[in-house]
């Protein structure tokens, strides 16, 4: 064989080794981030190819796209970017006091997005006009499924689009001004798909007489399946799907009590009274964790009667039952008093944001609280009122998270037993809205395709979140 011909063949061997090394090595999964708290509805990001720490340079920013208001956080999928904002109309009144409900007029609109560059691919508006307290813009993280993105707005209005163009293809509305009036702080429970049903808190056919906490339409009609519980108001913490037992049970929380329902027919499994909660403030998405010595643990949190954790059986007769409740004073409480930040149940312990800021570490199996931290959240400005930070914790089983707080700093930092470890940190938000007196982000980021997608008031941006800079999906 010639020199040539040796060297050919050399080379020919060498690009199918490397052909079939790539074959066999790892595929660098790209997820998307399809509704609230990501694909398993649980705020864990399971992308491979993640920093693990915020480096001293800080994070790349990809893009920045123009947004309106909202506390809504965006949707994505399949390479596009859903979010909800409102545009008040030029000559709508103004209210120093973003707790006094006034007739605010303006645009409510889903928003798609390209998600490698941040330009506009569709918009879907309608005009709205918002009567509740703290009326910035919607609340509810959009539900991308099959197709289909379903879109709630601050006044209860419930669009389903084609993600592909826009196109409406049935709407319904939560509210009514004879019976089933906006609730305080507007409609913010993110919407959740079950099967062939889209569950929405709200939307009953008389609230006034006590029914309506929750409703189930068909997800590809509209048409109404069914509805269930009663309460003087359906509260604003998100219908939740868990498996106990080998039942699914869908876990819905209003301001008078907990509740386990069939999915797919509403019929009521069991019910815990808890409250009332002081001015309807359920709002803490419950967390479910397998915990060794209790079995099923349901945990809840709200800002002014602390925290609580139930057992839950699943089997034959589902059933459920409280296990201990830590209240008092925010300040005073060992309690986890957690306004609208979800926590996380890890290993039996609970981490999340109490009532002015503090990240705290409570034992899941009691109640008390293990330590508290101020370094991640308000930082060297003590506590203060309302303010909040939103975990997602990077991979199944790490103790590494995410940390989004309304200062518009991002996080990366190890919460353990021991305490609170900082992995880094960086600015690229904004704060915009002053709804709560002060300057904030209340918006929880999607993480999707080894990125960070964040909004504030006037913009969405989106922040590479790498490790390296492999190829992506």
């Amino acid at each position: 064989m010639s020199r040539s011909v040796r060297s050919v063949s050399s080379v020919v061997a060498t690009v199918l080794c490397v052909l079939a090394a790539a074959a066999l090595a790892p595929t660098v999964r790209a997820d998307d981030w399809p509704q609230w708290l990501g694909p398993q509805r649980d705020g864990i990001w399971r992308e491979a190819g993640l920093l693990d720490h915020i480096p001293e340079r800080g994070l790349q920013i990809r893009w920045r796209a123009p947004v309106h208001g909202g506390y809504a956080g965006p949707a994505v999928v399949d390479g596009r970017v859903f979010v909800t904002d409102f545009r008040p109309d030029p000559d709508a009144p103004k209210t120093a006091d973003a707790f006094q409900r006034i007739t605010q007029r303006g645009t409510e609109r889903v928003l798609c997005l390209d998600a490698g560059t941040g330009k506009q691919i569709w918009s879907h508006d309608r005009p709205v006009a918002y009567t509740m307290s703290y009326a910035s813009g919607p609340r509810a993280t959009p539900v991308v499924n099959e197709g289909r993105v379903y879109a709630l707005g601050g006044e209860g209005d419930l669009w389903c689009l084609d993600a592909a163009t826009g196109k409406e293809m049935w709407s319904a509305r939560l509210s009514s001004d004879d019976h089933a009036p906006t609730p305080m702080w507007g409609f913010a429970c993110h919407p959740l798909v079950e099967g062939d049903l889209l569950i929405c808190q709200g939307g009953g056919d008389d609230p006034a007489s006590g029914h309506g906490v929750v409703t189930a339409f068909d997800k590809r009609t509209g048409v109404k399946r069914w509805t269930a519980l009663k309460s003087r108001e359906p509260g604003y913490a998100p219908p939740m799907v868990y498996e106990v037992g080998g039942v699914r049970q869908l876990i819905v929380w209003h301001p008078e009590a907990v509740n386990g329902l069939d999915p797919l027919t509403g019929r009521l499994l069991w019910t815990v009274p808890r409250g009332p909660a002081r001015m309807g403030l359920t709002i803490a998405t419950p967390r479910l964790t397998h915990d060794p010595r209790l079995g099923d643990v349901l945990f809840l949190s709200t800002f002014y009667e602390g925290a609580a954790a139930l057992k839950l059986e699943g089997g034959e007769h589902p059933s459920a039952r409280l296990l201990w409740a830590r209240g008092g004073k925010a300040r005073k409480t060992d309690a986890l008093h957690t306004l609208f930040a979800t926590p996380d149940v890890r290993d039996g312990h609970v981490y999340g944001v109490c009532a002015s800021g503090e990240l705290r570490c409570v034992d899941l199996r009691t109640g008390d609280r293990i330590w508290e931290t101020a370094e991640a959240t308000t930082d060297d400005n003590g506590p203060q009122k309302w303010a909040t930070a939103f975990l997602v914790r990077l991979g199944e089983r790490s103790d590494r998270y995410l940390i989004a707080n309304e200062r518009g700093d991002l996080l990366v930092g190890e919460l353990t037993p021991t305490g609170y470890h900082a992995r880094g940190r960086t600015h690229v938000l904004e704060p915009t809205n002053t709804d709560p007196q002060r300057a904030v982000v209340w918006s929880h980021p999607a993480c999707a395709g080894r990125s960070i997608f964040w909004r504030n008031d006037k913009e969405l941006i989106c922040v590479d979140f790498a490790a390296a800079s492999p190829a992506r999906n």
